[in-house]
This record gives structure tokens, C-alpha cells and sequence, in this order.
């Protein structure tokens, strides 16, 4: 199913973000009702949570099927949304909360800028790593092929 640039996938794109915020919603809801002494509450909340993930999984699958999946990929698109979060969100979140007089959540959202560009130069670090060990390990499966070739004897047409 290709939705590139359709409502659908907006659809999911926003489905996925809402699932997703509850998730992290309702660990932080669980961690409070365990510091306020309701373990059976904070049980529920993570149990709640868990089927939240799920639900944002399904999601996900449909947006970047598994199938379509590289480990390059992966990491393209991981560093595509850090830096999308480090120069557009964040710097735009900040400037908003600046012009309100909301000092703290400014500061907030420079430190996440700057843990976003750290996360994208991790994952366009294990990007170049891949890639380097895709090299070598081609460099020694071609090795091992001729080694291959030499030792098996060639069938003769005929």
C-alpha cells in the first residue's frame, strides 16, 4: 500500500502521535500513582501504556512497512527527524514560548534541540559505521568466494 502524500497518511502520522503520547502519558501517570502509594493504580497505567505501543506499532507498520525496511533506512530517517526536530520544531517551540514570558519551557525546548542534534549525529555516526562494515564485509565475502572457486572443481560442458 503506497499512502506517500495522501490524507490517509496524515491520518496515520497523527494516529501514531496520539497513541504514542498517551503511551509516555500513562507511564508518567503510573509513575505518580506509584509515588503516591497505588501500586494496583500505576499496574494498570503501565498495562494501558503497553497496549498503546502496540496500537502506535500498527500504525507505524503501515506508514514504513517492514518490508521497504534497510538498516540505511532506518538510520535516514532517524537522523531526518532529529535534525527536523534541532533546526525547525524546537527552535520555532522556543521562540513561541519566549514571546509568552515562558522562560522555563524556552530552556526546555533549547535542550532538546541540542539532545536532538546529538541523537542525529549518533545515529548519522552508526550510518557511516554501517556502511564501512558493509564494505569490508563485501571485501571478504568476495575473498572467500574466490577462495571458493578455486577449491570447487568446475563442472565441463559438454
Amino acid at each position: 500500500m503506497n499512502i506517500e502524500a495522501s490524507n490517509t497518511k496524515k491520518n496515520l502520522e497523527a494516529a501514531f502521535a496520539g497513541e504514542s503520547m498517551a503511551n509516555r502519558k500513562y507511564l508518567f501517570f503510573a509513575k505518580m500513582a506509584r509515588q503516591l502509594g497505588d501500586e494496583e493504580v500505576a499496574a494498570l497505567f503501565e498495562k494501558t501504556a503497553n497496549e498503546e505501543t502496540a496500537h502506535a506499532f500498527a500504525h507505524l507498520e503501515l506508514i514504513y512497512p517492514s518490508h521497504e525496511l534497510t538498516v540505511e533506512r532506518l538510520l535516514e530517517l532517524a537522523i531526518e527527524g532529529e535534525l527536523y526536530e534541532t533546526n525547525v520544531m524546537y527552535p520555532q517551540f522556543e521562540q513561541e514560548a519566549i514571546a509568552e514570558g515562558k522562560a522555563e519551557a524556552a530552556l526546555e525546548f533549547v535542550e532538546q534541540a541540542n539532545e536532538s542534534r546529538v541523537h542525529a549525529e549518533i545515529f548519522a555516526s552508526a550510518a557511516k559505521r554501517f556502511k564501512a562494515l558493509k564494505i569490508v564485509e563485501a571485501f571478504h565475502a568476495g575473498r572467500y568466494q574466490k577462495m571458493l572457486d578455486k577449491k570447487t572443481p568446475q563442472k565441463k560442458a559438454g
